[in-house]
């Protein structure tokens, strides 16, 4: 049995997830792909809109989206838009009035409080970023609405990777983000016959993918992306390739990915080299010797941040979406990824991630790691092996309130806006 057949039952006490044939599925790879195919789309959107995302600048990608939204709205699409409270937290008053009083639906999943001019609040965020337009063709993937998804803005730009969808899956997607957008102000009632009225049954077949669209959140799915990694890694028999920007995985996953290097099977990783954030790769490298040791091959990509959260197993399985493999996305955050059983897929996702480790990537040797004293090895180990076993247990223990999606209430004066609570749970 190999990846593609049993990773879509994620195992004893996992959420079985049906394979959706029929889908075309394309790659967008950085901002350059992705935002003109998003503009693009809702553009031409003819009934409907809806988008969430964790990050919204109010820079030249958050402005051209922002153009698009309202020139849709004006011309009568239904256009919802929720972003999250943390991700998103200095949107201009000028900038949320011309949408709202075009008609779009602006929410904020846990707007939260600022002390002394600060975000607080920082766990379980909304860190999704998926698009529905007509309810015909889908995007979801990693890439957030700001500036720093194109190359010209320099050398901190974030390599990153999304996907396009058009099929029956797009009916899955779209039901989900109806639920997960909460339009509370529009009553329960209205918002029932809406989702009802979603049939993902009716979308004609369009390509030959096989998909299906996961999700984790902190109620009833609080590990199911987790358990697709594992069990595809768990059937790999070729080739493991998991590029992840943020990487400190469960102690469960890490050891997934040695019993598959032990038992023959290649696997690579691509970490930050070029890190955004330093404790990212300080983090990541305390697990070297762990990996290397079992035959783990370690790439760090060095010309920029990379900020992907893509996966290839042998020669069909993929997926594409906004899961870290860190405590944040795999026991935390609200997160989806679209798993895909598409050969020529694969392929493409394959050539791209080689491409980046033969040009772009520094081969991590246990040789070249620095010498430690192996008495400050063996204390460390002993701590992050606990660390790695026990946080998504321990995850659990901090505080789970039912955030909510506020639509933005807008002040007198140039400050900027304020959400109000509504009744609908967005988690």
């Amino acid at each position: 049995m190999n990846a593609e057949e049993v990773s879509a039952d994620a195992g004893k006490g996992g959420r079985r997830l049906r394979w959706i044939a029929g889908n075309d599925i394309q790659l967008l790879e950085n901002g350059e792909e992705f935002f003109p195919r998003v503009f693009e789309c809702i553009a031409n959107a003819q009934r409907e809109v809806v988008l969430e995302t964790f990050i919204l600048f109010e820079d030249k990608v958050g402005k051209a989206l922002h153009a698009a939204l309202l020139k849709a709205a004006r011309r009568g699409v239904k256009v919802d838009v929720m972003v999250d409270g943390f991700g998103s937290p200095d949107l201009s008053r000028e900038f949320l009035e011309s949408l709202t009083s075009a008609g779009v639906r602006f929410r904020v999943y846990d707007p939260g409080q600022r002390i002394l001019g600060k975000r607080v609040g920082w766990l379980r965020r909304m860190h999704r970023k998926i698009v529905v337009v007509d309810g015909e063709r889908a995007f979801v993937g990693g890439i957030n609405y700001s500036a720093d998804h194109l190359a010209d803005f320099g050398p901190e730009a974030k390599q990153d990777y999304a996907v396009e969808i058009t099929g029956p899956l797009v009916g899955h997607i779209h039901r989900f983000a109806l639920h997960a957008i909460a339009i509370g102000g529009q009553g329960r009632r209205w918002f029932r016959r809406r989702i009802k009225a979603v049939h993902s049954e009716a979308i004609a077949a369009t390509g030959p993918a096989d998909a299906f669209f996961v999700t984790r959140d902190n109620h009833r799915h609080t590990n199911d992306i987790e358990r697709q990694y594992r069990a595809a890694i768990r059937a790999a028999r070729q080739r493991v390739v998991i590029a992840n920007a943020y990487f400190f995985p469960g102690y469960r996953l890490i050891q997934e990915m040695r019993r598959a290097a032990r038992r023959g099977v290649q696997v690579d990783l691509i970490l930050q080299g070029q890190p955004d954030m330093p404790i990212v790769k300080i983090a990541a490298s305390m697990l070297y010797h762990h990996l290397l040791h079992a035959g783990v091959r370690i790439h760090e990509y060095c010309d920029r941040p990379l900020h992907g959260k893509v996966a290839v197993m042998d020669d069909s399985w993929a997926t594409v979406g906004s899961s870290n493999l860190d405590p944040l996305s795999l026991s935390l955050n609200l997160e989806s990824n679209v798993v895909i059983r598409d050969k020529a897929f694969n392929h493409h996702l394959y050539e791209r991630l080689a491409h980046l480790m033969q040009h772009s990537c520094k081969r991590v040797e246990r040789e070249n790691l620095a010498a430690e004293w192996s008495a400050w090895r063996l204390v460390r180990s002993f701590f992050v092996f606990h660390f790695l076993r026990w946080y998504p247990i321990a995850a659990t223990w901090l505080p789970n309130p039912r955030k909510r999606a506020m639509p933005v209430q807008l002040p007198t004066t140039g400050e900027t806006a304020a959400p109000v609570p509504t009744r609908t749970d967005a988690a």
